[in-house]
């Protein structure tokens, strides 16, 4: 059965070997094959393959080797690299196999250019094994009886093959089974060896290219040892306070091998070690006492051990143990120092002593307290003053003068050495110079100038400079004979510090030399705040405060400010850093400006706030040299102008303040149209008795001086006499007016065509109030006067006026005596009262003609009336004397008074115009 399945798997391959070939006479079947079939070659060596075709692909589809064509990754390979051998082999060669890849095809140009692949193989470049190099091998102890050995090597280049690598071993006349590496190529365990014999150790490493062996190593495993280190190490202190014992146990057998031992140690909190010297612990042993050590002082232990010949390894350091030697006295006094306040009196001054407590390695156990000795040197008997305390300063009070403080600090064991400290009444020694500091490392390094004296010693005294808190003092002091240190605190970056320098000698001190440092600079936190101090038109004082210690962050190297107007380019100048007040000039006037300041360290600047402000319009003195002519002129006018009101005061009274007349006060009142009175004046005294009017003015008018005046001035005169004759037809002229009606109705009807020309309405009127004769009671009188002023109350009001008799009666009685009538009236009473009144003042009722005439020349114009017209008009006025005499005018001889001169008068006044104005 087997064999016919075979026959039919035949058959199905030559039926398909038939059938091959399609119409379009392309190849589906590979029909050769190439070799060598999946070579491996050495990277850059010479190969070359052949493709060789099946007899039967040739009959049918007419295809021969040069119809071939290889291809390296579907990349054609250049022709020239073929070789026809014959009809049905073609070669292809390669020079240099690293252009060679995966995979290497050999393809055919069948009928119809269709390629066809009919074969391919897998070409694998490498490189041969490295013989393998550095072959070393140690022996671990596990344990106490097991040594494992293990081997490393180096195994060389890398291949790109699979390369394998094996350990063989053997002794002289015994082989052992290869030792194969797991996971490694470079080494390999031998689980157990044997020591006292010589064994024979190798690598051999193997690929497709070919193998390679090192060089074989012979040794006796013994000589390869690297042992356990020790343990259950202790550590125990001695009797010396610089002694401790270490103890320990060893984990291999003398026997076997002997050891020798390394031992370190450390102070606990110290990162270096310390070490026994080698030769000390050379030889075998299980304890050791290691000496040196400090007082009162905690250190750390580890061991190690190795064959005793120095052949081998050094096993691991063994685990940590500490221990803590005794105390013992302090090896040094405290290092001292002083501050005396500033404020010292002239008597006394205030010492703080202070001094350093001891490190642990120079205190040798715990400070119990500190002795302090005060000696005054100028007072050699006195006895000394002595202090227990247990801090580490000390405030004294005393009197000035030179002092000489010892300090020792004591514990259990005992006490340290005095430290000494000299204070002089003065530093009048040689100070240092030269002072100056440098960072470095992360330190700050002070330097100084050693003076020509020799030193003792010096003191470093240094404080952190802050806003915030106290100047705290730390110091440091350092041997004479050096020049420069390293700062020993907590020295900040950013902070500044005042260092200061102090000479000690044997016998005094020189003074302290100062000087400010930063370990490391910043720019400055902030930048100066500028303001205005004063400004003017062109120029501006800006003014700002310095910086703080703490705002600063490094040394102030200048100080910038920047200034522009709103559309202007910035300008900068720069300023002094001591400086706190700069003048801009040059400015522009009424402009407005922006100013800002930075200032600037080591390490750069930063700027502050922007300040604003306007320069003035005007400069210093251009406003008081326009104000003060200004004010000066306004004087000026206002003084003209009070000259000029004074000069011409009357008129402007004219115009503003107007005379208005008291008609109450006028003697017009006892005048009567009808019966004038007759008056003998034979003097002026007569006409001017004392006592009577004496705020009439009188004007003396003969009748021949009628010729004097023109008909202008003697206008009002005739219109005396028209008024006098309209008055007789009237049913009651002023004096009606005065007793029968008011006084508002009695206007005079010929006048209103001539008053409308000045005043809408002319009200004649006039009162006298003549004081009563032997204390009779006065009458009121009334006469006439043209006036543009209405009357007063009093008038309008003739219940006020007449002493409680009927108005119109008077009137009546009053006309009637005086025209001289006999004619009785049942109201004689109010008769009579006018009739005594007349004959009682008969020497005051003068001046009835009293006109004052105002013109350009302002001179006052008399009555000038005809002879014929005055002695028509007097019996009009004048009234007749009990004894009959009649009062005639005299004429006023010389020129009339001025105006200023005259008595006031409150008749009426004769205008040009025909009016009568109020005086």
């Amino acid at each position: 059965m087997f064999s016919g399945w075979n026959w039919v798997a035949c058959g199905l391959y030559l039926l398909l070997n038939i059938c091959s070939l399609e119409v379009s006479g392309g190849l589906v079947q590979s029909c050769g094959h190439i070799i060598p079939e999946s070579p491996v070659l050495a990277l850059g060596s010479n190969f070359t393959a052949l493709c060789i075709l099946n007899e039967s692909c040739l009959d049918f589809g007419n295809i021969y080797a040069n119809q071939i064509i290889w291809k390296i990754k579907n990349r054609v390979v250049p022709k020239e690299q073929y070789r026809e051998i014959n009809r049905t082999v073609s070669s292809v060669t390669f020079n240099d196999t690293s252009s060679l890849a995966t995979p290497l095809t050999c393809n055919i140009l069948a009928d119809g250019q269709i390629e066809q692949n009919i074969y391919g193989i897998t070409v694998t470049i490498g490189l041969p094994p490295e013989k393998p190099k550095n072959l070393s091998c140690i022996v671990h102890q596990v344990s106490k009886l097991t040594y494992p050995m293990t081997c490393t090597w180096n195994p060389g280049r890398h291949t790109f093959l699979d390369t394998h690598f094996r350990l063989k071993y053997r002794w002289p006349q015994e082989n052992f089974p290869d030792c194969i590496p797991k996971d490694v190529n470079n080494s390999c365990t031998i689980t157990d060896v044997q020591f006292f014999v010589n064994l024979e150790v190798w690598v051999e490493a193997a690929n497709a290219l070919g193998k390679a062996e090192s060089d074989p190593l012979v040794l006796d495993p013994i000589e390869i040892v690297k042992p356990l280190s020790p343990h259950n190490l202790s550590v125990n202190s001695g009797i010396l306070p610089t002694v401790l014992k270490l103890s320990w146990e060893n984990r291999i057998s003398a026997a076997v091998m002997k050891l020798k031992f390394n031992i370190r140690y450390r102070i606990v909190g110290d990162t270096n070690w310390m070490q026994v010297p080698p030769e000390d612990t050379a030889s075998p042993r299980t304890s050791f006492s290691v000496q040196g050590l400090r007082p009162y002082t905690e250190y750390v232990f580890s061991i190690r051990c190795m064959k005793e010949d120095g052949v081998g390894y050094w096993s691991d350091w063994s685990e940590e143990k500490t221990g803590v030697t005794t105390e013992d006295k302090p090896s040094k006094g405290p290092a001292i120092w002083r501050i005396i306040d500033a404020s010292r009196s002239p008597a006394s001054w205030t010492v703080h002593l202070m001094w350093k407590a001891l490190e642990p390695f120079e205190a040798n156990g715990v400070i119990l307290q500190y002795e302090v000795t005060v000696r005054a040197k100028s007072s050699l008997f006195s006895p000394p003053e002595k202090y227990n305390v247990n801090t580490t300063n000390l405030t004294l009070k005393l009197p000035n003068g030179t002092y000489e403080v010892t300090v020792i600090a004591r514990n259990r064991v005992g006490a340290s050495p005095p430290s000494v400290l000299l204070i002089p009444a003065s530093n009048s020694k040689a100070p240092v110079k030269n002072v100056r500091t440098l960072p470095k490392d992360g330190k700050l390094w002070v330097g100084w100038t050693a003076p020509n004296s020799y030193v003792l010693k010096y003191v470093i005294e240094w404080c952190l400079v802050s806003n915030s808190s106290d100047c705290i003092i730390e110091w440091q002091n350092e041997p004479g004979n050096v020049q420069g240190t390293y700062l020993k605190g907590d020295i900040k970056p950013f902070k500044c510090y005042l260092i200061t320098v102090y000479p000690l000698y044997a016998d005094g001190q020189g003074s302290g030399q100062s000087v400010k440092a930063y370990l490391q600079q910043d720019r400055p936190s902030k930048g100066p705040t500028v303001q205005t101090k004063k400004v003017g038109k062109a120029e501006a004082v800006l003014t700002w405060n310095h910086l703080t210690v703490d705002e600063q962050n490094g040394f102030i190297r200048s100080y910038t400010i920047f200034y522009k107007t709103i559309d202007g380019n910035e300008t900068a100048v720069t300023v002094d850093p001591s400086k706190t007040e700069y003048t801009l000039s040059s400015l522009t006037s009424d402009t407005l400006y922006t100013v800002r300041m930075m200032a600037y360290t080591d390490e750069g600047g930063r700027s502050g706030p922007d300040f604003t402000f306007t320069t003035q319009k005007f400069g210093k003195g251009e406003i008081e040299a326009i104000v003060v002519p200004v004010c000066l002129a306004f004087l000026l006018i206002v003084l003209l102008g009070v000259l000029f009101c004074f000069n011409k005061r009357d008129l402007i009274k004219k115009h503003i303040w107007p005379i208005v007349p008291d008609p109450s006060k006028s003697n017009i009142a006892q005048w009567s149209p009808q019966v004038p009175a007759k008056h003998n004046f034979s003097s002026k005294d007569q006409m001017y008795p004392e006592g009577s009017f004496t705020d009439v003015s009188v004007v003396e008018i003969e009748a021949d001086d009628k010729k004097s005046f023109s008909e202008q001035d003697l206008k009002p005169f005739d219109l005396l006499k028209k008024e006098k004759s309209t008055s007789e037809g009237h049913s009651s002229g002023i004096g009606g007016s005065s007793c029968m009606s008011s006084p508002r109705q009695s206007v005079s009807d010929s006048d209103e065509g001539e008053t409308t020309q000045n005043t809408s309405s002319t009200v004649q009127y006039s009162t006298v109030v003549l004081n009563g004769y032997r204390d009779q009671t006065p009458v009121q009188v009334f006469s006439r006067s043209e006036s543009t002023q209405p009357l007063l109350d009093s008038e309008e009001r003739s219940e006020d006026h007449a002493g409680g008799c009927d108005s119109t009666t008077q009137r009546q009685q009053y006309f009637k005596q005086n025209g001289g009538q006999d004619e009785t009236n049942t109201d004689r009473p109010c008769f009579e009262r006018a009739k005594q009144i007349t004959s009682a003042n008969e020497g005051d009722l003068v001046g009835f003609a009293q006109l004052q005439i105002s013109g350009q020349s302002s001179q006052l114009l008399g009555l000038g009336l005809e002879k014929n017209t005055q002695e028509a008009a007097l019996p009009d006025v004048l009234q007749t004397s009990t004894e009959g005499q009649t009062v005639r005018p005299e004429a006023v001889e010389g020129n009339p008074p001025s105006v200023d001169e005259m008595p006031k008068s409150y008749l009426p006044q004769t205008v040009r115009q025909g009016g009568y104005v109020p005086q």
